[in-house]
């Protein structure tokens, strides 16, 4: 969950490393650091708290070199503190790395390691695999590269590394299980990040490191890509498709309220090309391959955490009503611990903003050993989740940077609906008639989607009212009980209010003890089948002074007359109102932080991508 930048080449190491990691920094902001090589010494400078922190303690420090390695952290061993942060170093002080991940068996090598005299500085997992390295490079005589490769046969756990030494001016050394790794290839210059952000400003040519991949790096001799086991690899050069502007800010204060907005071309673009209302079909290329799995599949199992795993239950909706197939819903972190059943006539669809969750990736593996087919839905081209499933969707939303996920959200929900629309067809599970009206409505859904972000400045004036609440309920029926549960984490995540999503009708079993005239209720109370019932859940909130918002269709008079709030969407189908709904929501959530001076962008303890369990 930390952020790794590193380069070598003729530019200034330091300002492309900084850089870097104020891309990453949504991937950790605890602390940071940089180790740059300069005559035959490494200068370490580490700060607590954000890059800027950083940039602000290195401003009047020696900066210049051509080999430079940087971290930020979000902390797993060890306090967010100036010691804690990365890089560490050897004992001699003449190796440098910096980690992303867990060393699980750090506790037994760090035994070792003190009996034979060495002593440690930090908390961290980390400092205890770069004392690892520099013994075996000082006592078994060995290469640095081949040091690294040897320390890590030794290693149980997830990492992503990146090492240098101060007797190599010219090389880098980086390796991955488990957590993404990315090496740049430029004009006489390299790079390696945790992702592609940092690179995409200076080379297209990236090199995605798979699981157990050593990277050996020089500007004499180029890349060289062996396994731990030393087997020799060919690298496999692929081109990034992202663009800079999209990392970018683009006017907006937030990244998040960016991607807000930029909802109607993420559903577009994760829609372009894949069905045709003229035709009356659709087609996801990508899974075309295993449409028979999936039509004949006895049961449907999504694994997601999060966010990703709200979409996966608005899809258990769409592919029941739509495909008929029975489907399960798993947290990937329970699912990977239960021994669960799966059978080889299980369809697994792994759903992840990232594709690099790690208990999403570790419930893939179980799935894998077990002859299950699987699908992945991820947004990250190249990444590990894309590379593990037999096939999948990508859904063409874009970079994400805001860590409370927005865009990726809608992104997932359109592609689980296009997916459940091309198999229900293909079963004949789906009329005709409705499949037609559901690609002309899906069509309309970027169009509606702006009309809803119009609604902006009522949803500001409405976030001032409850700004201070301490308590939030979220209550929706059918596919919107999921938009309950994902307003309430976008609430929880980036003001850190508490906040419960309910399926409205269970409120009278237990959440309806605490409303007060204090309670803010957020009910989703659009033009449905539930419609009836969910106005009855209204009236009863009512009747105990709670302050109700509702999100209503177009046109609604009855909701209008009893909630203290409303917001209007367009009318839509009811399957779709997911892709409408949760856009107040996350608006919501978004101006009551901002009122709360929260960081929005970056929620504390929060990180993007969680890649260690």
């Amino acid at each position: 969950m930390c952020g790794i930048v590193a380069y070598l080449g003729e530019k200034n190491a330091y300002e492309v490393v900084i850089k870097g990691l104020q891309r990453l920094e949504y991937r950790g902001y605890d602390s940071s650091g940089v180790a740059i090589h300069k005559d035959k010494s490494v200068n370490i400078y580490k700060q607590k708290g954000k890059v800027q922190d950083l940039i602000d303690f290195a401003s009047d420090k020696d900066t210049n070199g051509n080999l430079a390695i940087g971290h930020t952290r979000w902390a797993t061993h060890g306090l967010p503190n100036n010691v804690n942060a990365h890089p560490h170093q050897s004992s001699n002080g003449k190796i440098s790395l910096v980690h992303n991940g867990i060393i699980e068996n750090y506790s037994v090598l760090k035994k070792e390691l003190e009996q034979r005299g060495y002593k440690f500085l930090s908390e961290t997992d980390t400092e205890v695999l770069v004392h690892l390295i520099g013994d075996i490079h000082k006592n078994g005589k060995q290469s640095l590269f081949d040091s690294v490769r040897l320390a890590l046969n030794e290693v149980i756990g997830a990492y992503a590394i990146v090492v240098i030494s101060d007797e190599n001016p010219d090389e880098l050394i980086a390796a991955r299980k488990s957590s993404p790794l990315v090496v740049g290839l430029g004009q006489g210059e390299y790079f390696c990040a945790s992702d592609a952000t940092p690179i995409i400003e200076y080379t297209k040519n990236v090199v995605y490191l798979e699981d157990g991949e050593i990277a050996h790096i020089s500007l004499k001799n180029g890349l060289k890509l062996k396994t731990i086991g030393n087997q020799n690899k060919t690298p496999y050069i692929q081109e990034l498709e992202m663009h800079l502007e999209a990392l970018e800010k683009g006017g907006y204060e937030h990244f998040m309220l960016k991607e807000i907005y930029e909802q109607p071309k993420s559903i577009l673009d994760s829609m372009r090309g894949r069905f045709s209302i003229s035709q009356g079909k659709v087609v996801l290329g990508g899974i075309l391959d295993y449409e028979e799995k999936l039509i004949n599949a006895k049961r449907l199992i999504f694994v997601a955490c999060g966010t990703s795993w709200h979409a996966g239950l608005v899809g258990e909706y769409l592919f029941e009503e739509i495909a008929r197939i029975p489907v399960e819903v798993e947290y990937a972190s329970e699912f990977r611990y239960r021994n669960p059943i799966i059978n080889e006539d299980d369809v697994v669809i792994a759903i992840s903003q990232s594709g690099e969750t790690a208990d999403t990736l570790a419930a893939i593996k179980i799935a894998k050993e077990r002859k299950a087919t699987l699908i992945g839905i991820c947004n990250v081209v190249g990444s590990s989740i894309s590379r593990e499933t037999h096939c999948g969707s990508y859904t063409h939303a874009g970079p994400e940077i805001g860590v409370a996920s927005t865009k990726a959200f809608t992104a997932q929900v359109t592609i689980l609906t296009l997916m459940a629309m091309m198999i229900g067809r293909r079963k004949g599970t789906i009329t005709n008639e409705r499949f037609n009206r559901l690609l002309v409505e899906l069509n309309a859904i970027p169009e509606k989607l702006k009309t809803v972000l119009k609604e902006n400045d009522l949803i500001e004036k409405i976030a001032k009212i409850y700004h201070k609440s301490t308590n939030a309920l979220y209550l929706g029926r059918g596919i919107n009980f999921p938009l309950a549960l994902e307003g309430a984490l976008k609430l929880k995540e980036i003001s850190y209010i508490h906040a419960e999503g309910y399926p409205a009708a269970e409120m009278k079993h237990g959440p309806i003890a605490l409303i007060d005239e204090e309670m803010p209720v957020f009910v989703i109370a659009t033009k449905d089948s539930s419609y009836e019932k969910i106005v009855s859940n209204i009236q009863e909130v009512k009747a105990r002074k709670g302050k109700v918002i509702a999100i209503v269709s177009h046109g609604d008079k009855e909701v209008k007359k009893i909630a203290n709030h409303y917001i209007e969407i367009p009318k839509c189908d009811e399957l779709l109102v997911p892709l409408l709904a949760t856009v107040p929501l996350q608006l919501l959530s978004y101006h009551i932080a901002l009122m709360r001076e929260c960081n929005v962008d970056q929620p504390r303890n929060l990180a993007k991508s969680v890649t260690v369990e």
